[in-house]
């Protein structure tokens, strides 16, 4: 069974992730595929308009590969350079592609998956959705474009979301622009069947299908949030939230002492430079260099062995502390990589 089905279904091209027991997480071969259909779709007139969702199982999609990353950190790298490289070919490729592409986002759509779906046209939230950029946990940062749409969210939410890793909802979602469209979780099959039939009027029928979402509760947050993730240096927002005194500071500040320290300060560089890129290009490649560096050091091995190999949930930082990471190390993981070895759009 192939893990990603790309096929024609009258003027719609259809993606469809398809690896159940991994929550669809991406690998090489789907990355791959999704950029070989949109290649093959992009001069096909009969093609009007791509619907990308996921099939059997729960979704949309949990991530990447990581278990294939960490072990090629490991070692030389280049298994895990080789699917960032496809990777985020493929999120380029999605961001500029000239037709409408949909994202229906029920489910769990984190990391990978919010690479996948935030390109698109439109965008899909439900009821089942489950929104997050959780990478510090494991020792790598919010990629996939993190650095660009993180950075151009209201306020300080960005800077908040990337360096807990906290989940969104579906009303969310739509309240903070992340999606285009709420629809009840019933209402996909309809909206997906009626796409079809006018591909040309995809606002028309995602809009007449929508309903208003329930409060978004992180807008409550708001204030709190602009106010205590105000810096971009991870020191000053620690002091931030231990000064306030407030059972949600407390809570907050506890989270971010489980996360890596080393790659929350490359997430705070990652969008304070994303919110200045020229281009979605320029910072795929900034990215792609940023997680060569990353991938091959050792909090991205061991959050991974902590987290998702033996499950102990007790990563062993190093360096242990905000004010162990120097700037100089942060400057070697940004540092560009030759010319030979950069990422392109292709």
């Amino acid at each position: 069974m192939t893990d990603l089905i790309a096929e024609i279904d009258g003027p719609v091209g259809r993606i469809r992730l398809n690896r159940a027991k991994a929550l669809h997480a991406l690998n090489l071969a789907m990355c791959e595929g999704v950029l070989e259909a949109l290649e093959a779709w992009r001069g096909d007139p009969s093609v009007e308009a791509i619907l990308v969702d996921h099939a059997e199982g729960r979704g949309f999609c949990a991530g990447g590969d990581i278990r294939m990353l960490a072990a090629s950190g490991a070692g030389d790298g280049v298994e895990a350079r080789a699917f960032f490289h496809a990777e985020y070919r493929m999120n380029h490729r999605l961001f500029v592609y000239a037709k409408p592409i949909v994202a229906f986002m029920d489910g769990i759509t984190m990391g990978g998956g919010v690479g996948l779906a935030l390109p698109c046209t439109y965008r899909v939230a439900t009821e089942n959705t489950k929104f997050a950029m959780p990478e510090t946990g494991i020792g790598l940062f919010p990629d996939v474009g993190g650095g660009w749409y993180l950075s151009r969210l209201p306020g300080r939410i960005g800077q908040y979301l990337a360096l807990t890793g906290h989940r969104l909802d579906g009303a969310e979602c739509a309240a903070l622009g992340l999606a285009t469209h709420y629809l009840p979780s019933e209402a996909l099959d309809t909206a997906k069947a009626r796409i079809a039939q006018t591909p040309q009027d995809i606002a028309g029928v995602l809009d007449a299908l929508s309903i208003a979402p329930p409060e978004a509760q992180i807008l409550a947050r708001r204030d709190e949030i602009d106010r205590l993730f105000a810096s971009d240096i991870l020191e000053e927002i620690y002091a931030a939230l231990d000064a306030d005194g407030g059972e949600w500071a407390a809570k907050t500040l506890a989270t971010l002492k489980t996360k890596s320290p080393q790659t929350m300060k490359v997430s705070l560089r990652l969008l304070h430079e994303g919110a200045a890129m020229a281009s979605f290009a320029d910072e795929m490649k900034q990215e792609y260099a940023v997680g060569a560096h990353v991938v091959q050091r050792h909090d991205f091995i061991e959050g991974v062995r902590a987290v998702i190999v033996d499950k102990d949930n007790a990563p062993r930082w190093d360096p242990a502390t905000p004010e162990d990471v120097t700037d100089h190390v942060i400057d070697q993981i940004f540092a560009p990589l030759p010319e030979a070895e950069a990422w392109t759009p292709g």
